[in-house]
């Protein structure tokens, strides 16, 4: 059940960089204002996001969890 959680958020953080570096953030904006508001689509979050997720994967590494 872990390492499920871990694709997904994986997926997820993955996802948001790819579209705050690579010019979606607009469309985010546009498409979801009343969602964009209170999560707004900014470099230094999704980076620490990403950050916080490799980290839980290395920790499930280090505990013995297999990830694949």
């Amino acid at each position: 059940m872990e390492v499920i959680i871990f694709w997904v958020l994986l997926i997820d953080s993955v996802g948001a960089n790819l579209m705050v570096f690579f010019g979606g953030g607009a469309w985010y904006v546009r498409h979801f204002p009343s969602v964009s508001k209170y999560f707004p689509p900014s470099k230094g979050w999704v980076v620490y996001y990403l950050f916080l997720v490799l980290l839980m994967g290395w920790m499930m590494t280090r505990l013995g969890i297999s990830l694949i």
